[in-house]
């Protein structure tokens, strides 16, 4: 009995020792798991924090956009009353200005025919302009031949006095070997200014200017000089640009400081700014 006893007493012993380390193993299997699921809740934890976090930041970005869009729709809103009252301001000038487009055409129509009358005006001015510059340059050129004459003479003149110095000087001495003296003749008297200033209008001068309008359908040209730097009437300008000839331009109209000339043997159309000169 006491032998049976011990060996089963010696079994339930092992029984119990094996039954206890499979309960360790278990345990230690189970805290693993244990431990693996907080670590995974703890991830879990962080990664919804972190989703959260940016979930609040996607929201502010949200209602920053609906803010700015809010304030840009209150713009257009605005911008849009603004059109609506401009465009009623259109439509209520576009209906005053009916009555005034009438009137407008009929006053064109009457400027239209007094600009008829004043070209017609002007042309018979023109033709007077013409014909009184044919008579201005017969007068020039016989006042130039009768200064030239003139001119001549005060030369005979001088010449004369001269001669006449001379044979006074001549007389003089003749006359001191007598006791003698004849009255003192004045020196020769300078050449008058009236003479010079005329022989200034036919020399040649080389003058520059360049073109300050045009009329190319009446075929004019206003040049930047006048007679305060020489220019006369029939004066022949060569306008040019760069080394290009151009035309050129017969003075018949001349201010103190521009001139007025018909275009003639046109090369190129002439342009403002093109410059002009006596000599090519």
């Amino acid at each position: 009995m006491l032998t049976l006893s011990s060996i089963f007493l010696c079994g339930i012993v092992v029984t119990y020792v094996a039954n206890a380390d499979n309960y360790k193993q278990l345990f230690e299997k189970e805290r693993g798991a244990k431990q693996v699921e907080v670590e995974k809740r703890r991830n879990a934890d962080t990664q919804l924090e972190t989703k959260k976090k940016q979930y609040q930041r996607q929201e502010d970005e949200f209602r920053k956009q609906i803010a700015l869009l809010n304030t840009q729709v209150g713009k257009l809103e605005n911008d849009l009353k603004i059109a609506q009252r401009e465009k009623a301001d259109l439509l209520q000038r576009v209906n005053s200005m009916a009555g005034v487009v009438e009137t407008s055409s009929q006053t064109a129509k009457q400027q239209t025919q007094l600009f008829e009358k004043t070209q017609e005006e002007l042309k018979k001015i023109s033709a007077e302009q013409i014909r009184e510059r044919e008579q201005l340059k017969d007068v020039t050129n016989q006042l130039i031949q009768k200064m030239a004459v003139i001119k001549t003479l005060q030369a005979d003149k001088k010449r004369l006095e001269q001669e006449k110095y001379a044979l006074q000087l001549e007389a003089d001495k003749l006359l001191q070997r007598f006791g003698k003296k004849t009255a003192r003749i004045p020196t020769v008297t300078p050449e008058k200014t009236v003479a010079r200033e005329v022989t200034s209008v036919v020399k040649p001068i080389g003058l520059t200017g360049s073109i300050t309008a045009l009329d190319l359908k009446r075929s004019l040209a206003a040049i930047s000089i006048g007679t305060a730097h020489g220019v006369r009437e029939n004066m022949k300008f060569y306008v040019t640009r760069g080394d290009e000839f151009i035309c050129e331009i017969l003075i018949y109209d001349v201010d103190a400081e521009k001139a007025v000339g018909d275009l003639k043997r046109v090369r190129y159309q002439p342009k403002v700014g093109d410059n002009v000169s006596t000599n090519l």
